[in-house]
């Protein structure tokens, strides 16, 4: 079964990263080399985002294609495993330690 792309949701989540990176539009703008106005449109869903502006803004953002669109397919677990993992994967072997055990008590 063809599943048809949210664009609405995944602008929503690019923004949700990019402020919680405390970056502006104007600041991913730049990272993905495109105007301003465009990160705008593909936030608020006035435009649909081509799969190399999509890529731009995952680099940029240090994060994944698949978990800008995790909230969209089933399995969005994987998605959120491979971020998990990127996020710790510069931790020093103790921090990750405390990270485990903090896990496990959860």
């Amino acid at each position: 079964m063809l599943q048809e792309l949210d664009y609405a949701k995944l602008g929503l989540k690019i923004k949700e990263i990019r402020t919680n990176k405390g970056l502006t539009q104007d600041n991913l703008a730049e990272m993905v080399s495109c105007n301003t106005s465009h990160i705008s449109n593909i936030e608020n869903n006035h435009t649909k985002v081509s799969l190399n502006v999509l890529l731009a803004i995952a680099n940029s953002l240090n994060t994944s294609i698949d978990y800008l669109l995790s909230n969209q397919y089933e399995n969005s677990s994987l998605a959120l495993d491979n971020e998990i993992l990127r996020a710790i994967k510069d931790f020093p072997t103790e921090k990750k330690e405390k990270l485990l055990k903090m896990i496990e008590i959860l």
